[in-house]
């Protein structure tokens, strides 16, 4: 797969009736998107459980989600009828998926660590899914998370730089842009300091 993660890897870590990076929105996540007047559509690739999908029906956003794993679409499907929303779930290798173009008003990357290989590509279709106007946040933990046991891919060729980044999105306006050290608490698999980039960017 894509991540260098098969989707076997995936339906074993979300099997159980926990859900592994806990229920609520990630906070970077829910900051930057409640920052966004209007709610429209929202693309989310690499969605997991479903907790940023669900918080984001709830704000009347259109969701639609991605991910390789059946087991995380049955949890996301269920946390989002226990939100009383729907959104829309598909389950796809990230590295074939083709979202529609300027089609979203938002789009967010969180923790979506794929192989350094297939990045570029990968990010290349969010970008080109947003309208006009359309933010991306992304928060991913930074190569400097080598070696920490806070959560991420030990493996620095799945971590990110701040210049990787930067060159990724270098046609967006960018609204903040940092590397930095956060306390992360996202259920039982993200828990400790942890080394991140975040970035709000807007697709001009």
């Amino acid at each position: 797969m894509a991540n260098n993660y098969k989707s076997t890897f995936w339906d074993e870590r979300y099997s159980s009736e926990e859900y592994v990076y806990g229920t609520e929105p990630n906070k970077f996540f829910k900051e930057h998107l409640d920052n966004i007047p209007s709610p429209g559509k929202l693309l989310l690739p690499g969605e997991g459980e479903g907790r940023n999908a669900a918080y984001a029906a709830k704000r009347g956003w259109i969701v639609d989600a991605y991910d390789q794993s059946n087991q995380a679409k049955t949890k996301a499907l269920r946390l989002a009828e226990n939100n009383g929303v729907n959104i829309n779930y598909l389950v796809i290798d990230l590295n074939e998926f083709s979202p529609k173009k300027n089609y979203y008003n938002a789009a967010a990357i969180v923790y979506v660590h794929l192989a350094n290989e297939y990045r570029e590509t990968f990010n290349k279709k969010i970008n080109d899914a947003l309208k006009a106007g359309g933010r991306i946040i992304i928060e991913l933990f930074s190569k400097d998370q080598f070696g920490k046991t806070s959560g991420g891919p030990q493996d620095l060729n799945m971590l990110y730089s701040l210049d990787e980044i930067k060159n990724h999105f270098d046609s967006l306006k960018t609204i903040l842009i940092r590397e930095e050290i956060i306390k992360i608490e996202e259920g039982n698999k993200h828990k400790g300091e942890a080394s991140v980039i975040r970035f709000v960017g807007e697709k001009i």
